[in-house]
């Protein structure tokens, strides 16, 4: 499992999940403002003339230095909304693999309806068919959850499924939906 530090702006929003490398770069030329959370890795360097190994901690999340861009949540994607939908079909409630999912609109894009958060869901493949080019209603079919746009936060949540306990209390802190995890 490949640990990534969340990287945030000095205001505390969430920017980017960082490889350690990255994250000791920026340590190591001073655009760290703050630090939290428990130890991600700790890296040893050479010795020093004392014999003492030099050490470089690396925590679960950053602060940089930097200006503050406000960001907006990314377009939808079809992993992260597979995650939104915790991988369960929300017609029929099955849950399956990321290979046997397919992106439904809810309003069929052939009648108007747009790719966005609001309007997209996880189908299996069988509803998604079998749903066609109707609206769930007039297919006969009943949406299991109201399909949402995830906040900054949210999505930096869905986007890494290995979130470092550290790092999933202070995103969650921030959530505004609620949906299955």
């Amino acid at each position: 499992m490949k640990t990534e530090i969340l990287k945030l702006n000095k205001a505390g929003s969430p920017q980017a999940w960082i490889n350690y490398e990255d994250a000791a770069t920026a340590k190591s030329k001073g655009q760290v403002l703050w630090e939290m959370g428990s130890l991600a890795i700790s890296l040893r360097g050479g010795f020093q003339n004392s014999g003492e190994q030099s050490q470089l901690d690396i925590p679960a999340i950053i602060a940089v230095k930097g200006r503050v861009v406000e960001q907006m949540v990314p377009q939808i994607s079809n992993p992260v909304l597979f995650a939104r939908d915790d991988h369960m079909c929300l017609y029929c409630g099955h849950t399956f693999v990321a290979r046997e999912h397919s992106r439904d609109h809810v309003i069929p894009r052939s009648r108007g309806g747009r790719d966005v958060w609001e309007n997209c869901v996880t189908s299996c493949r069988k509803c998604n068919n079998y749903k066609a080019d109707k609206t769930p209603e007039e297919a006969g079919l009943e949406l299991l959850a109201i399909p949402f746009a995830p906040n900054l936060y949210e999505w930096f949540y869905l986007d890494n499924r290995n979130v470092l306990t550290d790092q999933m209390e202070y995103l969650k802190s921030k959530f505004q939906n609620v949906f299955v995890a």
